[in-house]
């Protein structure tokens, strides 16, 4: 069995297009994706609308709950001010349809690989949707936040990084971001441009974990980002 794992699409349908074209050509048995969504990205309700056309299996994240209960939370630089504001008009283009789509989301998903093997899905840990899984994540630390749950596979996002990594006899997958990855270069954080997500392949002879990069047009994903500035500096 094949099971593609996205996440932290972030609102850039752009990008998004480009994962589900590449997609498309692996050919998955499922996707499942493992949340945040909608916010934060130029285009939140056409991600919304795109995600729930795909029929892919999805996480509750933070952000995606959020949405539905969007207060103002302490911003207390310029730069939080900023993201604050294009958060806030996220939530606002959202329509009763949307917000009914994200209460579909679960908490965790699990699946059967088939071989008896297994995969869980959540978004920072099953212990919570805020928690970072890295691979420096102390081993007690990672057995708390784990919190009793075990699959053969144990795939999270939030961390917007690629990852994997062996947990006694458990294999820890992040499959990246899809709308925001980011790596440290010359210590500086930087967007490259390209999609990220993973391809699960496991059966009778074993487990496969692809980690795949799909490049992504940056002019159209800042042409979407300019529209956005000028829709909340006339208050649209």
């Amino acid at each position: 069995m094949r099971v593609a794992l996205v996440s932290d699409i972030h609102g850039n349908l752009v990008a998004l297009e480009a994962v589900v074209a590449d997609v498309a050509k692996v050919g998955p048995d499922a996707v499942i994706c493992l949340c945040a969504v909608a916010v934060t990205g130029p285009q939140p309700r056409q991600l919304i609308c795109r995600l729930r056309q795909l029929c892919w299996l999805v996480v509750m994240g933070k952000p995606d709950a959020w949405l539905l209960d969007p207060q103002p939370w302490s911003a207390d630089d310029e730069e939080a001010r900023r993201l604050l504001e294009v958060e806030l008009w996220s939530a606002s283009v959202m329509k009763p349809d949307d917000l009914d789509f994200v209460r579909t989301f679960q908490p965790t998903v699990a699946l059967s690989l088939g071989a008896r093997q297994d995969l869980l899905c959540y978004h920072g840990s099953p212990r919570s949707k805020t928690d970072f899984i890295g691979l420096e994540t102390p081993e007690d630390e990672l057995l708390e936040k784990l919190l009793g749950k075990w699959a053969t596979v144990m795939a999270g996002g939030h961390t917007h990084q690629q990852m994997l990594r062996r947990f006694d006899d458990a294999i820890l997958v992040n499959p990246g971001s899809v709308g925001l990855p980011y790596e440290m270069r010359d210590g500086r954080t930087v967007n490259p441009s390209w999609a990220e997500y993973a391809l699960l392949a496991a059966g009778p002879g074993g487990l496969r974990v692809e980690f795949r990069r799909v490049p992504v047009d940056v002019e159209a994903v800042t042409a979407a980002v300019t529209v956005v500035v000028c829709l909340i500096l006339i208050g649209g």
